[in-house]
């Protein structure tokens, strides 16, 4: 039998990053412009929506008419993976719950998410200075806004001035629209002293200046599937693109890293990864390691990344590695509108996703949990999708029909048909999105009995919400209630009680999962500096959610973004200097 060989890379990168999302893109982006050699490690394939074209299809078009098989949101949805892949398990401790969502392929969950775009605010890096909660970033807004501009502009974001201390403006292009149902929402929500203001997505609702490789929406509100003229972000397409272009990025799909390579002095030196087709392992090496495979990923890596020198992983002196993991918290709630029964039928696709939002509006206001939440909306006339009007034989005296007469339950043939048409376009649903308080109590570790298909140790986690996570989900569900109840809606699902946490999604359930990797001040209660950069390894950086002290009441992809453009700019001075 034929000796185990590890396969050598023979080229020498400036920079190895692991992982092509939001932090993994734009530091590859920044590095190659500015003539940093970088090699991107992907453990999917590559994907790029213009040439893997889903948009524009109907679901009878799917051989499965668009029902989720191995996507979980669907035939024609962007994003390879979901929270189960074949021969990737994870486990859970002491019958806790968290679901871990991965996308394995060029610019992970990029392609799959909202595109909702949120500054984090003042007060979001600094909680803890106003409820004594968690801990305070070693950064402020002051520190990061800078950075926030640059991917405003780079990226492309739509939105209006609004003057809310912490929902910080952007530099905006003019946002759609409000469709007849946000319309309805905005009215009812605003006269019960609840705003509803223009969202902020990054899509392109005007052509970028001076940029002719992406085009405007043209409002097919088809985000999920991947944009074919680039009008939305998806790092594949707005960030790892230009990035080939430079010729200073090799792309290595496929690539299933396990462990950072360190030497005797503690210097990482490369990256030892499985390649997904032929199985056998793989080394590459640089002068730089940047982890952005996700905050769940990146801490499996670091502790994976054992040696005599670093027993319990690399950069894991402080035993904080894995510890602090958080996920937004996640209810929802929906119902029809009978006063939208048998509205006329026109094209109000918009944007895909949401024109009009809720941000968090009881700042000052004393409540039974510390943290806020916005309030997304969904309607309209979208088209339907695979299962539309499934249960319309149930649908049937419950309301008046179009002679005002209800009728008895069931229906056939061209019955049947016309109540689809006369209940379309009536459904609406709001979801909640909120911060939960980091602590040291949830977290992921190695698993030390299960490994993956690749021979590589899986994560376990423990994660359990607190009363402040439940107390918020329930003020959730009586807001959504107030707001409908004033359109005069009527719910049809998401009432939920006690028993049932108020609705509250289970952990992970959101994709916001963040905080496994914080970065603080003190290398005993924190794994990185404020500059994304490891404590204990000085050419070690970490530029995904796992850098984050702490979660806000808004979506962390923008903060992703503007942290890793910080800690790239960062690099480069360093890598001039000679200190890495």
């Amino acid at each position: 039998m034929p000796d185990f060989q590890i396969k050598k890379n023979p080229k020498n990168y400036d920079v190895i990053i692991i992982g092509s999302g939001a932090g993994g893109g734009m530091a590859a982006y920044v590095l190659t412009q500015a003539g940093i050699k970088v090699a991107l490690l992907e453990a999917g394939p590559l994907y790029d929506p213009a040439k893997n074209v889903t948009q524009l299809k109907w679901p009878y078009e799917s051989p499965r008419r668009g029902a989720g098989t191995t996507r979980p949101f669907g035939d024609f949805d962007a994003a390879y993976g979901g929270w189960e892949i074949e021969g990737e398990p994870y486990t859970h401790k002491n019958g806790t719950k968290f679901d871990w969502f991965r996308s394995r392929m060029l610019g992970g969950r990029t392609n799959h998410w909202g595109r909702i775009s949120l500054r984090f605010g003042p007060k979001d890096f600094k909680h803890k200075s106003i409820d004594g909660l968690g801990d305070d970033w070693p950064i402020s807004y002051d520190d990061i806004a800078p950075y926030y501009d640059k991917v405003d502009q780079l990226i492309g974001i739509f939105g209006s001035k609004e003057n809310m201390p912490n929902e910080p403006d952007g530099i905006f292009l003019p946002p759609p629209k409000p469709r007849l149902h946000e319309l309805m929402v905005k009215e009812a929500a605003t006269g019960i002293g609840i705003p509803v203001i223009p969202s902020r997505l990054s899509i392109l609702t005007r052509p970028l200046p001076n940029n002719k490789d992406r085009g405007a929406c043209f409002f097919c509100a088809q985000c999920n599937r991947g944009c074919q003229v680039y009008g939305d972000f998806s790092s594949s397409s707005v960030l790892v693109n230009p990035a080939l272009k430079t010729g200073n990025v090799d792309v290595i799909p496929n690539a299933m890293a396990r462990e950072v390579l360190v030497n005797e002095e503690g210097i990482a030196t490369g990256v030892s990864y499985v390649d997904k087709n032929d199985l056998q392992e793989y080394q590459v090496n640089a002068k730089v390691v940047v982890l952005a495979a996700s905050a769940a990923e990146s801490a499996r890596l670091l502790l994976n990344s054992r040696s005599r020198r670093n027993p319990t992983g690399l950069a894991n002196s402080s035993g904080v590695v894995g510890k602090y993991l958080h996920d937004s918290t996640g209810v929802g709630m929906g119902g029809v509108m009978p006063k939208l029964f048998g509205r006329k039928r026109y094209n109000e696709d918009g944007v895909g996703g949401l024109h009009v939002y809720t941000p968090w509006w009881l700042e000052n206001k004393k409540l039974n949990f510390p943290r806020g939440y916005h309030i997304e909306y969904w309607g309209g006339m979208g088209m339907p999708g695979y299962g539309f009007g499934s249960g319309m034989h149930q649908t049937n005296g419950r309301w008046p029909g179009r002679n005002g007469v209800k009728k008895e339950a069931g229906g056939y043939g061209a019955s049947l048909k016309d109540d689809y048409r006369y209940y379309y376009g009536a459904s609406f649903g709001m979801a909640g999105r909120g911060e939960a308080i980091a602590r040291e109590d949830n977290y992921c570790e190695i698993d030390p009995n299960t490994v993956d298909k690749f021979g590589i140790p899986v994560l376990r986690f423990h994660y359990k919400w607190s009363d402040y996570e439940i107390n918020q989900a329930k003020h959730m569900q009586e807001t959504f209630q107030e707001i409908i109840h004033k359109m005069g809606g009527e719910i049809t699902w998401g009432v939920r009680g006690k028993e049932d946490d108020y609705g509250l999604e289970a952990p992970g359930r959101i994709i916001h999962e963040v905080g496994t990797v914080r970065m603080g001040d003190d290398p005993k209660k924190s794994v990185l500096n404020k500059f994304n950069q490891a404590h204990d390894c000085k050419n070690l950086f970490v530029v995904d959610g796992g850098a984050f002290v702490s979660q806000a009441d808004k979506n962390p992809t923008w903060t992703i973004l503007a942290l890793s453009m910080r800690a790239s700019e960062y690099i480069i001075e360093e890598l001039k200097k000679q200190n890495i």
